[in-house]
């Protein structure tokens, strides 16, 4: 990195700071309920360590590859590591006990496979439940209404504690959408706390992204996951090998859409650019 990226990254988390204050104040909160994740998928080694110097309070990763990449490397500066992407029952194993908190948990199978790995480890493994708030048929994530199924699942674990939960509303919501779907979320978290769990602490409510923070922060966010704000816009076309070995693409539900909502459309500028990103589409179900 050179000292022009270092002072826009600086420039840029003092900007999102000063925007988190300003948003929950304006709501009657404390700015220091509210936690600034640093959404860094695709995000080196390097600007991830520097990143960890500023104002930032935790990392999100979507990458299995990359949690343990980062984490490895130190890359975190001792801050703690969350996992928020699609989470395959395949890979918990190399993600309990590397993230303080796994945020995307949506069905019985992977809480058995979280339980079963926690428990050789002689840990307990804090979770979140994601919650498919917009009803999407591309989105991972549970209903509303099959929340309480699952976390009376969650509530017999014995190596599991549920910490929350966690949304992304539809990236297509205009901002009146977009704060309701945030509004059902605390309504949805209340509830939960509510049925009062023995070894789950309702607190966390994961929501907002760089295009929309500040209406998730009024609507009782907890944790903001901010990337491109942070860092710039990705070049995915630039990441579809990590190491050697096919990157784990995105799903659609935890690639963060650009400040307008939308997401870029892939246009390679070489051909091997084409053919990278072909084949790691080609495996992504793997």
């Amino acid at each position: 990195m050179d000292e022009a990226q270092k002072q826009a990254m600086a420039e840029a988390v003092a900007r999102i700071r000063e925007n988190m204050t300003t948003a929950a104040k304006a709501a009657g909160r404390d700015p220091g309920e509210v936690l600034l994740c640093a959404a860094c998928k695709t995000r080196t080694v390097e600007e991830v360590r520097y990143s960890a110097d500023l104002p930032i309070d935790l990392f999100g990763e979507n990458h299995v590859q990359e949690l343990v990449e980062k984490t490895d490397a130190g890359a975190y500066n001792g801050k703690p590591g969350h996992f928020i992407g699609h989470l395959q029952t395949n890979k918990v194993n190399k993600v309990v006990g590397r993230a303080a908190l796994i945020q995307s948990v949506d069905s019985t199978r992977l809480l058995d496979k979280i339980e079963a790995a926690a428990e050789r480890l002689g840990i307990t493994q804090e979770i979140l439940m994601e919650i498919n708030i917009g009803a999407e048929e591309s989105k991972s994530g549970v209903g509303p209404d099959d929340l309480w199924p699952l976390l009376d699942a969650a509530a017999a674990k014995t190596h599991i504690k549920v910490r929350g939960l966690m949304a992304i509303p539809p990236a297509d919501a205009d901002d009146t959408a977009t704060r309701r779907f945030f509004a059902e979320m605390r309504e949805l978290l209340a509830k939960a706390a509510a049925r009062g769990y023995e070894n789950a602490r309702m607190n966390i409510l994961s929501m907002g992204m760089s295009h929309d923070y500040a209406a998730a922060i009024a609507e009782g966010a907890t944790i903001v996951r901010v990337g491109t704000a942070i860092y710039g816009a990705r070049d995915y076309s630039k990441k579809a090998l990590i190491k050697g070995s096919l990157w784990e693409t995105d799903s659609p539900d935890t690639r963060e859409p650009s400040p307008r909502g939308a997401f870029p459309p892939f246009i390679p500028t070489q051909k091997s650019d084409a053919v990278s990103h072909c084949i790691a589409l080609c495996f992504r179900k793997y």
